[in-house]
């Protein structure tokens, strides 16, 4: 995990501007905490997103991908003078791709799935008691700054004014993955975090098709792609020691 400096309070509701105006109840980035890489891999994705690249940053498990990118998204989408309004998460919910599998209606059936986007969040911000987090992450989400998205329901969507976090690409086959790139819209960028060695793909041209995904992007000028090796696992432990072996295990 990237390393966190205490940020100083500012209180809501002081001084507000026009965008957080348009919001239920605003936030400003002055609650985010500081937090700073601790690898190179971190470090370059850091530089790359203030270059205002698209990204695809992927390799091994615990190395802080999704983290240090829906940080940096945080940090944008809640700056006044920034022209992004909100941050999609989209992944597949289930390997069927079918949503309607689970039970509920789609918060049900998504609420799990946010879980640990949630922990993430938490880490990111100073707060006195973990009820103050909840009221400040349902405000997050009551006021369309996080949303998070499956992709059986992208399609006929233009996403502007927004960053895009596709989690766990290596499990979306091509047309899916091309279906999602196509839907960035006016003044929007887009991340793709995950590991391509771990996909629960089962078919053979469904696994081949991330790899013709990211040929494509390696192509365009716009992307940098950052792979993440053994050296970059923050995670300490026995989880770093399990994902060290499986690794070095060919698995």
């Amino acid at each position: 995990m990237p390393r966190r400096k205490k940020s100083s309070d500012q209180p809501i509701g002081v001084g507000l501007t026009t965008k957080q105006m348009k919001r239920k109840k605003p936030l400003s980035a002055g609650y985010l905490l500081d937090i700073e890489p601790i690898t190179d891999n971190q470090r370059i994705l850091f530089e790359s997103y203030k270059a205002n690249k698209h990204l695809i940053a992927y390799g091994a498990a615990g190395t802080g991908k999704t983290f240090v990118t829906l940080y940096n998204a945080l940090k944008d989408v809640l700056d006044e003078s920034s022209s992004y309004e909100r941050i999609y998460i989209v992944r597949s919910l289930v390997a069927t791709r079918e949503i309607g599998f689970l039970p509920g209606d789609y918060e049900d059936k998504s609420d799990i799935y946010q879980v640990p986007y949630k922990h993430m969040v938490k880490y990111m911000f100073q707060m006195s008691s973990d009820a103050d987090f909840e009221m400040l992450y349902g405000n997050l989400k009551s006021q369309d700054t996080i949303k998070f998205w499956s992709t059986s329901f992208l399609r006929g969507t233009t996403l502007d004014n927004a960053i895009v976090i596709v989690d766990e690409f290596q499990n979306l086959n091509f047309h899916e993955l091309d279906s999602i790139i196509t839907r960035v819209g006016e003044n929007s960028k887009i991340m793709f975090c995950g590991d391509a060695s771990q996909t629960d793909l089962q078919k053979t041209n469904d696994r081949n098709g991330i790899v013709d995904f990211m040929n494509i992007l390696r192509k365009m000028p716009s992307f940098d792609i950052i792979e993440f090796g053994i050296d970059d696992i923050v995670r300490s432990g026995l989880v770093k020691e399990y994902i060290v072996a499986k690794l070095e295990s060919g698995l």
